[in-house]
Formats: C-alpha cells, structure tokens, sequence
C-alpha cells in the first residue's frame, strides 16, 4: 500500500491524472475504470487538458463503469451521465470503447472484464461512510462480485441517490462487488477535505470490517492512496 499526503486538492489531482495519463500512454490495450462525483473532477479538467496538446494513438483505451443507477427514461445510467459530461465526451471517446455496466449483464460482466484481459486500473473515491462503488455499509460482502443492490422509494439508498440527481431512479444499483475491485491490476484512491478524515483513519488504520468496506481494499497489492491533508488529519502515520 502506499499513501502520498498532498498540501490540497489541486496537487492531488494533478497526481491522480499523471497516474492515470501514464497507464493510458502504454502500447497495447487498456481498460480503465473512472469515478464520477465531485472530487475526480480536477483530475477530469487536466486530462482534458493534456490530451488536447498530444497526440498518441487512444484507440487501445478502453473504459468500464464500476456502477450505475438507471434513470427513468434516460438512455444512460446516473455514472454513464455524468462521465459523459465530465470527460468523455470531451476527448470524443468512441461509443465502441465504453463498456457499461447495467442491471442487463451483471451476470456475466466479471467474466466480459475477464476476457478483455482484466481492468488495469480503477480509480475512485470513498464516502463518508466508508463505501466505494456501491459497496455500502449494510449491503455488500467481502465475497461479492458484480452484483445488484435492489432499493425503494423513499428507502435509504433511493435518498442517497436523488441527493445526487434531480431525476428519477429506478432500481436495481449495480455495482463492481470487492472481489471485481480487487482482482483490477492496480488502484487509485483518492480523497479530500476535513469531511473524509474520520473515515479515512477508518479506512486505514481500523480493523478491516465490512461495517467499513473500503478497509478492504488495503489489502491489495498495488493500491495508491492520495489524500490532501485535510482529509488526511487524522492519521497516525
């Protein structure tokens, strides 16, 4: 595991988008696995700035969503949306190149991921009650591959969902399970500001509980975790 603390939210997303630009550079193909939300954002603005000003074959670059909710209508998923919008659509990725998850082929999209030679690197984030993906507390396993996690209106899930979306969601979520996570080659996660400290000592330092599911992915081999100090203030060490 290794952990790189940085002075503030600007330094950790030109880290995170090095990382990433360096795995997309490489010559054969790549699958990648990216976050939406609000913190891989920075990170979204300088990649799009550096691939504007190179030029190198990104045919070989192939991207998998780690979860989505279906939107009501909607031809994409609440992730697929926002990803869109956020990168790319910006970089003119090609239809061919984005493989989404959806509730139509979790059963056999850990083997798809499989025959395309594995995800080379996921990137996410962690919420402040410890989930990734949509891995949550209360609704996940250490054992569970791709999976759904069903929800109702008005239910805990279905709340956490609208926060994000002034859309309608329809059940179920799915998600890359802990298994699909930690069989990726590498992963990058990332978190900022004094809202994550708690968590993140958590995550780090606790006992790895499924009451916190991110605290299993320390366990993987080739893991980067990138905090600014704020959300790092708890920390030990």
């Amino acid at each position: 595991m290794k952990k790189i603390i940085t002075k503030d939210y600007a330094t950790m997303s030109e880290l995170a988008a090095a990382i990433v630009l360096d795995k997309m550079m490489q010559p054969k193909r790549v699958n990648l696995s990216l976050t939406a939300g609000n913190t891989p954002l920075g990170m979204y603005e300088i990649l799009f700035d550096r691939l504007q000003k190179m030029n190198f074959d990104r045919s070989n670059i192939h991207y998998y969503n780690f979860d989505e909710v279906p939107l009501a209508g909607e031809r994409y998923g609440l992730t697929m949306s926002a990803l869109k919008m956020a990168f790319y659509d910006r970089v003119h990725i090609d239809d061919g190149n984005l493989h989404e998850l959806n509730s139509q082929n979790i059963q056999v999209f850990d083997q798809k991921i499989l025959q395309d030679g594995g995800i080379d690197l996921i990137v996410m984030g962690i919420g402040e009650d410890g989930h990734f993906c949509a891995n949550m507390p209360g609704h996940t396993s250490f054992e569970r591959e791709v999976f759904a996690v069903p929800f109702e209106e008005g239910d805990e899930i279905y709340r956490s969902i609208k926060e994000l979306t002034d859309k309608e969601p329809a059940s179920p979520y799915v998600t890359f399970g802990p298994r699909t996570v930690l069989a990726s080659k590498q992963l990058l996660v990332f978190a900022d500001g004094k809202s994550k400290a708690e968590i993140m000592k958590k995550v780090l330092e606790g006992p790895i509980a499924e009451e916190v599911p991110a605290s299993i992915l320390r366990t993987h081999p080739n893991i980067t975790f990138i905090l600014d100090e704020a959300a790092a203030a708890l920390l030990e060490d």
